[in-house]
């Protein structure tokens, strides 16, 4: 007995709440929160306001068991009405039994009849606020009527439980529907909202006489005779045929370089608007507003319903999905580009070249000691490159992607002077091909970070991306761009300028591609000056130079960049092998020129009171390799002292410095000839940076890091030297930097006023890198120093960076032209009459400047932005249709500003009133688009006459209303005769395939 398990008893509680009492308490919870227990007195309704208004929505879940639901409040955002204001004290009601609610005045309303964007419901029932419990996303339908009436008790026991008096509906049956029943109750009276739904009308009930019928039998008015009905009546009718409307693009060109492209007809500009008409209907709606039913017949046999006699007309258009717009067509193709990764090779076959390559290049290695310079750094060899340009130059003209003709046409158009036999001169510059260029165009170009709009970069920009859509794809474009770089060294190694670039260094306002293209240019304007100078230059190597700091870089940052150091330790003994094969006392690159070269400067100091406070040493803008050499040579240098340098002959003198005298001699001093500093690319300055930030921050780095910078003072200080011999270092100050040289009067009387300088305190620290600099620097003119920027070396990295591009990171570096061609494209075609058109592009502006000054570009961006770019277009193209359509052939200004200005509301509004109705300029445009649809319709010819009686008559003006709209409403006391006056009112919906009535029914609760 002992192992017998104790009974258990189960109590069941049946005071526990059910979950249908915990679905109403919930109900009742989410209705105090949402404080819908006391009603507000609200403003009246002004006439379109549920349109132009705006609606706030709160929602929240709720369960019935394991039945999740969703409720949402539908409210018109109001200032409720008080005491205060003077509305309020006008509109407000007492609180009593007789008192009209909120929600029956609002069904009773007829501002705000036939909404052009509202709620449904509010459209169906008038109403301003209601409440909406629907089944969650996920859950299934409810389609049964045990379950519809489940809910609607409950939604009644907890609208009486907490005196809610805002409308609470319940969504039944399948959501496409749209089938809602609801009840609100109010002191003594309740209302009904019922709903019937069908695909198809039902004969005697296709008129208005038959829809008055049921409507009175729900009614079943207790009082004779019935109080009659108020009625409004709205007809819409659908245009579809535009008969009278031109094609958005021209037919294309067959005799024109891309032959059967729609829109494009050149590689010159790109591509706009739609292919397609963008406008697909015109919705015409004529509405009769608060009729008596006695004033107006509809049957089956008659109607006085005539469009062109209805008082009130509006219009709106629904646009076609998915066009198809040329210019986002191209940049979306062109983009897809980025994704790819073959290299030009790839596309091209380079394999068919390869046995002819392999016997050429044991030759080029064997004589590459003899007729290559030495560098330290890896890049394709002359002889290499130029038998690589010579075998790709061998596919044949069957296998090429671009037919030679029109590849002809390409170079042609990119480079205009390759048709003429002079090509040693720069025959255009930027912005010489426009007469004019806007403010707008102007300020753009500033904004982005791209090519001037005339430039080779943008023209390549352009015509690659046609010919990547119109011209053979991936293929065709590494084709040209093949073309285009072998173009590159044949300018470079025959001295040819680049034309379509600015002259000057490499602008770091514009994309990386045009500042290699200008940083090309620059090296062969700095080897034709040396040619027409008469200037020799020893090409040889400056390795040893480099390698010898690099050790001392090496060294100086083990402390600091302990992984960097070990990584580059390989590439430093590899240097340093390399280096011990060249002769060292021929390492160096020199300037071997003639006097001449006094009537040229490369840079000028030109002006005492001009120069600037150089309070940074001016290597900034040196080649870092060039500086690293240059600065490698200050440790091994010997003083030049004052008194032998006196004995010396000026040597490269360009023009005396104003009346300045030398401090120490009565001669005049001399602004000597010097090197101009050497261009950088943005690529190059974030290289020369992170190499001056690898030397860290140690005494040895530091001092390290300043010799760098000072190559450039170097040469300057040296030149000096060599053109005023017996100088000092406040000599050079006084021209170089003149705020460092400070001047006092004289204090001693016999000084009789003079002015005695010195140098200013931070000339004076000791270990001041400029006289350092100053001590070691040796009186050499400009026409004996190294190099501070070796054209030869640069040249061939930017041929080396461009001929290792793909194809893909091409399309990449050619966006920020495209965008920039793109939005020019939008704001010669931009409509000043669509507001939102104007802040449209207005963004695209904005984020054009982000996405193409990001340090990193990124293809997701331009996406994005080439969303905004199609959606510009597409409104562009929506606004020319329109306008085609409602052309006004008058000499009338104001009716054809009314109508520029009816044409533009159509894309901003959903819905636009037509002033004047049939009568007015629009709406004769709109009357004539229809009647001459419906003759097209009716295969009838233009020229037969028919007249405006047999037009009415016969209805042949306009189709058959696509659908028709009719609200009934009266007051009538129910059920009994002696109950209270209600509200009652029927939305009626007639379409094709759907009949639906939506009717909100009160009655009397207290007197029944």
């Amino acid at each position: 007995m002992a192992d017998e398990e104790p009974e258990v008893f189960e109590i069941t509680d049946f005071t526990t709440a059910s979950e249908w009492e915990r679905f109403i308490a919930r109900i009742e919870e989410l209705i105090h929160e949402w404080k819908l227990t006391s009603p507000v007195s609200l403003s009246p309704l002004k006439k379109g306001e549920y349109s132009s208004g705006t609606w706030e929505d709160t929602t929240d879940t709720l369960k019935f068991a394991d039945f999740p639901f969703t409720i949402v409040r539908h409210c018109l955002k109001q200032a409720p009405n008080g005491p205060d204001t003077e509305e309020g004290a006008t509109a407000m009601v007492e609180e009593d039994e007789n008192a009209i609610p909120q929600p029956l005045q609002d069904i009773l309303s007829m501002e705000n009849d036939f909404p052009s964007r509202a709620h449904c419901l509010s459209r169906w029932y008038g109403i301003r606020d209601f409440v909406v419990i629907s089944p969650g996303a996920t859950s299934e339908a409810v389609t049964s009527e045990t379950r519809i009436n489940i809910l609607m008790s409950s939604i009644a026991i907890a609208v009486n439980n907490t005196g809610c008096q805002v409308p609470v509906f319940i969504q039944g049956h399948q959501k496409w529907r749209r089938l809602y029943y609801g009840l609100c109750e109010f002191p003594g009276v309740r209302t009904s909202f019922d709903m019937v739904h069908l695909k198809r009308i039902p004969p005697q009930y296709n008129h208005l006489s038959g829809l008055l019928d049921v409507f009175k039998g729900k009614l079943a008015s207790p009082i004779s005779p019935p109080p009659p009905v108020t009625v409004s009546v709205r007809f819409t009718y659908v245009l579809q045929d535009w008969t009278q409307y031109a094609w958005p693009q021209a037919p294309p060109d067959i005799e024109s370089v891309t032959e059967d492209e729609i829109g494009c007809t050149d590689f010159e500009t790109l591509p706009f608007g739609a292919c397609e008409d963008p406008v697909s209907e015109l919705h015409l709606s004529t509405t009769w507003p608060n009729l008596s039913e006695e004033m107006i017949v509809d049957n089956d046999t008659y109607t006085d319903l005539d469009p062109l006699q209805a008082p009130q007309w509006s219009v709106r258009v629904q646009m076609s999905e998915d066009v198809l717009c040329l210019l986002g067509d191209y940049l979306d193709e062109f983009i897809a580009v980025c994704y790819r990764k073959e290299s030009t090779d790839q596309l091209l076959g380079r394999h068919t070249f390869q046995e002819e390559e392999k016997d050429n290049a044991d030759v080029s290695k064997a004589l590459q000691r003899l007729t290559e310079p030495t560098v330290s750094y890896n890049l394709p060899s002359i002889s290499n490159v130029m038998t690589s340009a010579s075998s790709k130059m061998k596919m044949k003209a069957e296998d090429a992607p671009i037919p030679e003709p029109l590849l002809n046409k390409l170079l042609q158009f990119l480079f205009p002077d390759s048709v003429n036999e002079d090509k040693t001169e720069q025959t255009s510059t930027i912005g010489s091909s426009k007469s004019e260029t806007s403010d707008v165009t102007k300020d753009l170009g500033r904004q982005l970070k791209s090519a001037p709009v005339d430039s080779l970069t943008h023209k390549l920009a352009i015509c690659c991306c046609i010919l990547n859509h119109s011209g053979g794809g991936l293929r065709a474009l590494a084709h040209l761009w093949q073309e285009f770089v072998l173009e590159m060294r044949y300018r470079w190694e025959n001295d040819y300028y680049i034309i379509g670039l600015e002259k000057g260094s490499p602008n770091l306002g514009t994309s990386l591609l045009h500042q290699k293209l200008q940083m090309l240019n620059c090296c062969i304007d700095r080897k034709k000056t040396r040619s027409a100078l008469g200037l020799e230059v020893k090409h040889t190597s400056i390795s040893d130079n480099i390698e010898e700091l690099g050790k001392q870089v090496k060294s100086s940052g083990q402390d600091t960049k302990g992984k960097n150091s070990e990584k580059n330790t390989g590439k430093d003994a590899a240097k340093e092998k390399e280096g011990e094969d060249d002769d060292d006392d021929d390492d160096d690159e020199f300037y071997e020129c003639q006097e001449s070269m006094s009537q040229v400067s490369l840079a000028k100091k030109t002006s005492v009171a001009d120069s600037s406070d150089s309070t940074s040493l001016l290597g900034e803008d040196c080649d870092n390799e060039e500086a690293i050499s240059l600065a490698s040579d200050l440790s091994g240098s010997t003083d030049v002292r004052y008194e032998d340098s006196v004995t010396l002959q000026p040597e490269g003198r360009l023009r005396p410095c104003g009346e300045l005298k030398l401090l120490r001699r009565d001669e005049i001093l001399y602004i000597p000839i010097t090197q101009e500093p050497a261009p950088m690319t943005e690529d190059m300055l974030a290289e020369h940076a992170e190499v001056l930030a690898n030397l860290g921050s140690s005494v040895e780095g530091t001092h390290l890091r300043a010799r760098m910078q000072s190559a450039c003072l170097l040469s300057d200080m040296e030149a000096f030297k060599a053109a005023n011999p017996g100088c000092i270092l406040e000599d050079f100050v006084r021209w170089y930097s003149p705020r460092d040289y400070i001047e006092e009067e004289d204090a001693d009387q016999d000084s009789q006023g003079e002015k005695k300088g010195q140098l200013s305190q931070r000339m004076q620290i000791p270990g001041n890198m400029w006289v350092e600099v100053w001590h070691n620097a040796k009186p050499v003119p400009v026409r004996r120093q190294k190099r501070l920027f070796d054209d030869t070396k640069e040249a061939e990295k930017v041929l080396h960076f461009l001929a290792s591009l793909k194809p893909g990171q091409l399309a990449l570096h050619l966006m920020p032209m495209l965008i920039h061609g793109a939005i020019i494209k939008l704001q010669e075609n931009n409509d000043s009459s669509i507001p939102s058109l104007n802040t449209l592009l207005q963004q695209i502006q904005t984020k054009s400047s982000k996405v193409t000054r990001a340090p990193d570009q990124d293809v997701k961006k331009y996406e994005d932005l080439l969303n905004q770019l199609r959606l510009a277009e597409l409104v562009i193209a929506r606004g020319r249709s329109l306008r085609n359509k409602f052309q006004w052939e008058t000499e009338d200004k104001a009716h054809q500003g009314h109508i520029e200005e009816f044409a533009s509301k159509l894309l901003e509004q959903p819905e636009v009133e037509v002033a004047g109705g049939a009568r007015g300029p629009a709406g004769a445009i709109i009357h004539k688009l229809f009647a001459e649809a419906q003759k097209s319709a009716n295969m009838m010819m233009n020229g037969m006459p028919v007249s405006p009686e047999d037009n009415i008559k016969n209805g042949s003006d306009f189709p058959k209303p696509a659908g028709r709209e009719y609200i009934l409403r009266t007051v009538v006391p129910r059920p009994a005769p002696y109950s209270r006056p209600s509200a009652q009112r029927m939305f009626c919906v007639l379409l094709r395939d759907e009949f639906r009535l939506a009717g909100a029914f009160s009655s009397d609760t207290t007197f029944t």
